[in-house]
């Protein structure tokens, strides 16, 4: 009997592996672990410490620009996730036809080109668009993480639809209910799971967006991560390492909730 290739019993393939998951995970494990420092210095170990936390508690740029961010993040996630499950349904719901593999493209495109490009992009229409109606709200920022996110909240979605079983639907379409009753009663309560992933995802993806929103963000309107990356530019203190580590632990609970979410069948 031929012997069968097998990626993990290659020679040297656990070296590689352990030597990328630790060149990828040290530098955050320094952040987190310096975010515990009593100096002022984030190179030099002091002592124990949690003042860095309390500092950025109570430092009210950083509530302002969290508490933005948590509100941008909510309705771009919501808006993303709806338009989401609308266009899933109608792209799985229905018999191939030609220009869906398009269909498919156009609503991944944010995954295919460069976030730059797009952030680039959004910031030439927009800038037109302030001109125009002199508005310069956060409306702006919502609408291009929304854009940004609906792929995100796509694939969830559409992945859950494609796993359900069409018997149910039929049988329900069967039994005289009309297309909204088995949408409300059936295929919702099942696709559930799939439109809570859709919407974690979403959010987090939102939440920790950098390129896009300093492009796109007008004067007053930093976010969290464009807070941190202005406050890079000055100085780097310990209290970005913690607010840093907050954001991680918040980032790793929603991303765990939408893999737990992700998994569940029904």
């Amino acid at each position: 009997m031929a012997n069968r290739f097998d990626v993990r019993r290659q020679n040297g393939f656990v070296s590689v592996a352990m030597l990328c998951f630790f060149l990828l995970y040290l530098p955050i494990a320094t952040l987190v672990v310096y975010a515990f420092n009593d100096n002022d210095s984030v190179v030099i170990w002091k002592g124990f410490s949690l003042r860095w936390f309390h500092i950025a508690w109570n430092n009210g740029l950083v509530i302002e620009a969290s508490v933005r961010s948590f509100r941008i993040a909510a309705i771009a996630a919501v808006l993303a996730t709806i338009t989401a499950t609308m266009a899933a349904l109608a792209t799985t719901r229905t018999k191939p036809y030609p220009g869906l593999t398009l269909k498919y493209a156009f609503i991944n495109q944010p995954l295919m080109v460069p976030e730059i490009v797009t952030a680039v992009a959004l910031l030439i229409v927009f800038s037109r668009i302030k001109i125009w109606t002199g508005y310069s709200g956060l409306g702006y920022l919502v609408a291009a993480h929304t854009a940004f996110c609906i792929p995100f909240a796509y694939l969830p979605i559409r992945a859950r639809l494609e796993s359900m079983d069409l018997a149910l639907e039929t049988a329900a379409a069967d039994l005289y209910a009309t297309k909204w009753k088995t949408f409300r009663h059936v295929t919702l309560p099942l696709l559930w799971p799939g439109i809570l992933a859709g919407l974690m995802l979403a959010f987090v993806v939102s939440l920790d967006d950098v390129v896009i929103t300093e492009f796109v963000k007008s004067g007053g309107q930093d976010t969290l991560p464009t807070y941190m990356l202005g406050q890079l530019r000055r100085t780097v203190t310990p209290e970005v390492n913690a607010i840093s580590t907050a954001f991680l632990v918040l980032s790793i609970g929603i991303v765990t909730a939408f893999f737990f979410i992700s998994r569940k069948r029904t």
